[in-house]
């Protein structure tokens, strides 16, 4: 369920990911198995043939994928994902992954997720998620 203000469980997650927050990624929305965040891609994102390193923009479709996943409230882990890299991406382009939840059955769950550089498709990612169990010695 999700706080008056609108946060959620993915917001919880966001705000406590070091990583993502040390790369300029932006949390722009999460809610109901669906997410957005940006990234504008630095000169230390930029590989040997100075374009952005695809590591970079697996992070942040990573990224938008566990917020997605996470909207729903439990806590909830990448299980895998695979990334199409289909254009390069430069220094000063601004990044935006929109995740879209394709379904959950039990405890696991498909995420697709497409990276945008304005209107232009540079990566197609999908992630499999896995709900974690309740602790046992939690309480």
């Amino acid at each position: 369920m999700g706080q008056p203000d609108g946060r959620n469980a993915a917001h919880d997650m966001f705000d406590a990911d070091v990583a993502s927050k040390a790369l300029g990624i932006e949390l722009v929305s999460a809610a109901d198995g669906a997410a957005v965040a940006r990234m504008r891609v630095t000169a230390a994102m930029l590989n040997g043939h100075a374009i952005g390193h695809g590591g970079f923009v697996f992070l942040l479709a990573d990224t938008a994928f566990a917020l997605a996943c996470n909207s729903h409230g439990p806590v909830t882990v990448a299980a895998g994902g695979e990334i199409s890299f289909l254009r390069p991406v430069r220094e000063g382009d601004l990044l935006e992954a929109r995740a879209t939840e394709r379904t959950r059955y039990g405890r696991s769950g498909i995420y697709d997720v497409t990276v945008w550089r304005d209107t232009e498709v540079v990566a197609e990612f999908r992630g499999r998620s896995r709900t974690l169990a309740p602790s046992a010695d939690a309480g």
